[in-house]
């Protein structure tokens, strides 16, 4: 309970970042106006003061929130002005005993005042006196510790707390005479019970000498390598004078100098830089002319020019990135959109880490392009690393810097050459990779493709870690099944197939055309090419899924229009449709042979190459003879099986068909796929061959504007292929109104091109026999017809794959 007399209203100062204690005299300085009014108002009464240590050093004019709770109440002993304009005054006080705030008082004053009672020490318990003489025992030996490591300890200090014995008095007069935060002088002071405030003091001093003995020990080590670093640098100096003098130019002490100050600028780990000063000091020991100086010196320049943590800033413009993918190319919005996306969640969580992308498609549909426009829109530096024929596992990797001629793979090389540590970089044909005993570069590759592996990544050159994570890469692949598996694992496919014709005259416009102009040194005014021209140059010069012979058709004609500008003097050159052979010379594809009535065992398939998608006739003849099956035209073990498979359900049904039941008695059957010199295999071909053979058989003709796929079976159900997109685009081309494909690849015609699926009707089927409904007319022909001889259709064939 508080009484009333020892409640007092009394001038208060506050402290910034002093603490005083009962019994303990100080002098100090004070400048602030509040502070030197109540020093005034004191002096002025019985020289009582009340001084608390206020809670932020930093604030001017603290109010009593901003003021610990418990102070001391002090006696003014003396106050001197001190010399100059400043007004400051240094006083003396001798701390009488501890009080608390009851309540601060506002007034008109201009001093702080406050009400505060004084706080009775409590007296030690009889119980607790030998706890209290073991406390103060164990206090002064942890003192002794503790005046040990610190420097200058005064003797009449120590000699003071030798002399003290109550736990209070002891506690107080350490906290005040050693060097202790001012928070935890507070905490002491706070501290009213003798014995937990020594045993406060106790720890406070233990933790104090133990930072001691480390800072003593820093220092130590400090002046050692101070003392070292002199005897190094004056030892350089000599040896820099004598190089001077004996060969002029940059000496080896210089280069070292200079190869330290880069490493210590270089903004790589700890680690890093210890190993790369190792290696100078090496390289110090080597004369400047031997074999291993040369090694460690193109070792030491390699690894400070590589990009550690050095981050271009990314563009995260949605717009921007938009506005320049859409002018770098057309179409491919699936590419796209995924960059987008990719930008979208950049600007939501930039730590995301980098992406792995594979844009798979037949040669020239752009993906090499894309993969630099990619660049340009996210704002990355471009590397581009042309994987095809790479073999040997070091080109991956490197080589160890100990063998001559030794050099960092392609990886760390390209993140020399992007100077960034987040490049996009090109790894372009991924899937013409090989091995050989040199080892398996696919293998090296995995570690550079797992997001969660390349942070660490360790080239055998620079043997060192390096983050990869940051860098975005693209692959580029014709053929996904010739990828490994493990690496298809890493990445995420993307699809770019074949170009329509109407997408081709769009590209060869907007990109192609102004390209080769400006490249050819011509103008827009002085070669302009019309639009029936683009279109008669894409339908009769070049055959292809993307548009690379295009763009060299549009190359020619250009050389040649400079020719008649440069030779002629002609200003002004038009290309038409009547031109265009001129330029080019006769047309080279003329329109599709394919069949273009119908007729018996003729069918149009859909075959898929490497180079996009592409028809395929297969021809069916049935002969007198005794039975025999021969299948010509190069045809792989796949589909020499499913034409096998096709015989056999044909005569499992042939009471149900209008055919010979004994055909495979009475006649021999040829199946013949044109262009025999060309490889094919695949199981697509099943149902063309059946239809093909049913028709022969029958003698009903087959639609000329039906083409099909599909595997069969011997129950004579449909089985799904691949590659449908790539198909149907060359049904697309060719001209077919209607495809046939497996009931189970209606979800892959999410895949197929807008502008083929408004011109093409698809039409899915489970059974052969439905296949049958939809290829055959209904009416036989005479069966001198069967035997028609069929001509072969012109241009390049290639297997028929999946």
């Amino acid at each position: 309970m508080i009484k009333d007399e020892n409640i007092k209203l009394m001038p208060t100062v506050a402290l910034r970042g002093l603490v005083v204690f009962p019994d303990m005299f100080i002098h100090f300085d004070v400048g602030r106006e509040k502070s030197i009014n109540a020093l005034k108002q004191a002096m002025d009464t019985d020289q009582k003061i009340f001084l608390v240590t206020q809670k932020d050093i930093s604030e001017d004019d603290p109010g009593f929130d901003g003021l610990y709770e418990i102070g001391v109440v002090a006696n003014v002993k003396q106050v001197l002005k001190l010399p100059g304009k400043s007004g400051n005054v240094r006083v003396a006080v001798e701390g009488l005993f501890r009080a608390r705030i009851i309540q601060g008082v506002e007034g008109k004053t201009d001093y702080l005042r406050a009400m505060v009672f004084a706080i009775d020490e409590p007296a030690v318990r009889s119980e607790n006196k030998d706890y209290e003489r073991a406390l103060v025992r164990h206090t002064k030996d942890v003192f002794a510790e503790y005046s040990d490591c610190a420097p200058q300890m005064p003797a009449d200090l120590i000699a003071g707390v030798m002399q003290k014995s109550g736990a209070g008095e002891l506690a107080d007069y350490i906290a005040g005479n050693i060097m202790l935060e001012y928070e935890d002088r507070q905490r002491i002071l706070s501290t009213v019970n003798p014995i937990k405030r020594l045993e406060e003091m106790c720890v406070l001093l233990a933790s104090e000498g133990n930072l001691l003995s480390i800072e003593a020990d820093i220092s130590e080590k400090v002046q050692e390598q101070i003392d070292k670093n002199q005897r190094e640098y004056y030892l350089r100096e000599q040896l820099k004078v004598i190089s001077e003098e004996l060969g002029g130019g940059v000496s080896q002490e210089e280069e070292l100098d200079g190869f330290r100050q880069a490493i210590f600028e270089l903004n790589a780990p700890d680690e890093i830089k210890e190993k790369l000063f190792r290696e100078c000091d090496r390289l110090e020991k080597y004369s400047s002319q031997s074999p291993e100086a040369a090694v460690s010196r193109n070792y030491i320049e390699t690894c400070i020019s590589l990009p550690w943590n050095n981050i271009k800033p990314e563009n995260t413009d949605i717009a921007k990135s938009r506005k320049i993918l859409e002018n770098d190319h057309y179409g491919l919005e699936k590419i796209k959109k995924r960059i987008l996306e990719y930008l979208s969640v950049r600007v939501l969580a930039p730590e995301i880490k980098g992406q792995i992308i594979c844009l798979v498609g037949p040669p020239g549909v752009g993906k090499t392009s894309v993969a630099r426009s990619i660049a340009r829109a996210t704002g990355r530096e471009y590397v581009r690393i042309s994987l095809g024929g790479v073999k040997d596992e070091a080109e991956i990797r490197g080589h160890r810097k100990t063998y001559i001629g030794s050099m960092p793979g392609r990886i760390i090389s390209a993140m020399q050459q992007a100077g960034t540590s987040n490049p996009l970089i090109l790894l372009d044909e991924v899937d013409k990779l090989s091995s050989d005993y040199k080892g398996d570069p696919t293998s090296a590759l995995l570690e550079v493709l797992d997001p969660e592996q390349n942070s660490t990544f360790r080239d055998h050159y620079i043997e060192m870690p390096f983050d990869l994570s940051r860098v975005m890469f693209i692959t580029t692949a014709n053929v996904e099944s010739n990828i490994p598996a493990p690496l298809i694992d890493r990445m995420e496919i993307i699809e770019l197939g074949s170009y329509t014709a109407e997408e081709k005259f769009h590209i060869a416009k907007k990109h192609l055309i102004p390209k080769q102009i400006k490249r050819h040194g011509l103008t827009a005014s002085r070669l302009r090419i019309s639009d029936k021209a683009i279109r008669l140059i894409i339908d009769g010069y070049t055959r292809e899924a993307g548009v690379r012979a295009l763009e060299q058709q549009i190359a020619a004609i250009c050389r040649k229009a400079a020719a008649k500008i440069v030779e002629d003097g002609a200003e002004k050159i038009s290309v038409k449709p009547e031109d265009v052979e001129s330029f080019l010379g006769t047309r080279k594809f003329k329109e599709d042979s394919f069949v273009r009535e119908n007729e018996v065992g003729v069918v149009n398939g859909l075959a898929w190459t490497s180079v996009g998608g592409d028809m395929l006739e297969i021809e069916t003849a049935v002969l007198k003879g005794t039975g025999k099956l021969e299948l010509t035209g190069s045809l792989g073990d796949v589909m020499q099986e499913s034409a096998k498979a096709a015989v056999s359900y044909i005569r499992s049904k042939a009471d149900s068909l209008p055919i010979n039941g004994s055909f495979y008695k009475d006649s021999d059957i040829h199946i013949h796929v044109p262009e025999g010199a060309t490889p094919k295999d695949g199981p697509s071909a099943g149902v063309t061959i059946a239809t093909s053979l049913v028709s022969a058989l029958s003698g009903r003709k087959v639609r000329k504007d039906v083409a099909m796929t599909g595997e069969i079976t011997l129950r004579g159900r449909v089985l799904p292929i691949g590659g449908l997109k790539e198909k149907s685009m060359a049904a697309y081309r060719a001209g077919i109104k209607t495809v046939v494909i497996p009931y189970d690849n209606l979800s892959d015609l999410d895949e197929v091109d807008p502008a083929v699926k408004e011109k093409i009707t698809f039409k899915p089927v489970k059974t052969v026999e439905a296949v049958w409904d939809i290829a055959l007319e209904k009416e036989a022909e005479p069966a001198e017809a069967k035997m028609k001889a069929i001509e072969v259709r012109k241009g390049s064939r290639a297997s028929i794959a999946q």
